[in-house]
């Protein structure tokens, strides 16, 4: 269980001045001489504060060992838009999120539990973000650009990459608590992960969601197509395999709106994400098809051009 983590950090996120500091400083409470970091990012509308965490596994690289490494991202514009809306925005679910799992995966090594590969989990901390215009309802803006983000997030080091996401405002997943997509690696939408598919109905007990994607979505933001949202970004980064996953609602929610974060769907997410690490570095869980991988770009060739912005 992950709620005693998301109630700690919801204290801690939920304020006008949290800052990636104060993450900092929670997260060695747990584990003081775990491996975090924290610093600003400069953007075109302002600054928020990263936030790195590496939690080391027993065969993972980071050791010298040959386990996968699992990142764990958590996507957002802002924890909150003020002074437009005061407190905690829906748009933080993913940052939260994120960093639950972090302080969940650190508990778990000071109690003795060590998983076999390295999770890399990144998010970022801006308690004042810009909004934009979005139908069918606002978005939430960001200080810094997606790029910038990916660039701190995104590194040669991960073999697979777990994407946390609000994705509430649309009429594409129509369904209160989180979805997965299919996987996305260089340029390419490919079949749903069976794997996933599986730990997702293990872990809520329930069927699985599944949320579709277009091609735009999976291109960088800046080319002036239509995005779903920012949830699949980090794969126009990366030749690793990337899953969104997506806390969903029922209805079209704004991730601007406050009052809209639902503990049990964001310990839902977490505890997936958390069992899927433990599976990938173990070898009992993949993300795609290599084989069937190798086959489609021989017969299709690249499409990592749709990891660029394109022609111009």
């Amino acid at each position: 269980m992950l709620y005693k983590q998301l109630i700690e950090l919801f204290d801690i996120l939920d304020s006008a001045s949290a800052s990636g500091a104060q993450v900092v400083e929670y997260l060695r409470s747990i584990v003081p001489d775990c491996q975090v970091e924290t610093y600003p990012l400069e953007g075109p509308k302002g600054h928020t504060d990263m936030v790195r965490i590496l939690i080391p596994g027993k065969n993972g690289k980071s050791k010298g060992g040959s386990a996968k490494t699992m990142g764990i991202l958590g996507r957002l514009g802002g924890l909150g838009a003020r002074p437009e809306q005061l407190g905690f925005v829906s748009d933080g679910d993913g940052a939260l999120t994120a960093l639950a799992v972090a302080a969940k995966l650190l508990d778990m090594q000071k109690k003795g539990d060590f998983l076999e590969g390295d999770v890399f989990i990144s998010t970022h901390v801006c308690p004042d973000a810009p909004t934009t215009p979005h139908e069918p309802v606002p978005f939430m803006n960001s200080p810094v650009e997606t790029w910038q983000v990916n660039k701190e997030e995104v590194t040669d080091d991960l073999d697979a990459v777990l994407v946390v996401d609000t994705t509430k405002g649309n009429r594409i997943i129509n369904h209160r608590g989180f979805a997965i997509s299919p996987t996305v690696k260089e340029g390419y939408i490919l079949r749903v992960s069976e794997d996933l598919l599986d730990v997702m109905i293990s872990t809520t007990g329930r069927l699985p969601h599944v949320f579709a994607l277009s091609q735009q979505d999976i291109t960088p933001y800046g080319n002036g197509l239509y995005h779903l949202n920012s949830i699949l970004q980090p794969a126009t980064a990366t030749k690793a395999p990337v899953v969104g996953v997506a806390v969903t609602t029922e209805t079209t929610v704004a991730g601007c709106a406050t009052g809209a974060t639902h503990l049990e769907d964001l310990e839902d997410a977490g505890r997936f994400m958390l069992e899927a690490a433990k599976a990938f570095g173990n070898g009992l869980c993949s993300f795609y098809d290599e084989e069937e991988f190798g086959r489609i770009q021989k017969l299709y060739g690249s499409m990592e051009h749709f990891q660029t912005l394109g022609k111009q």
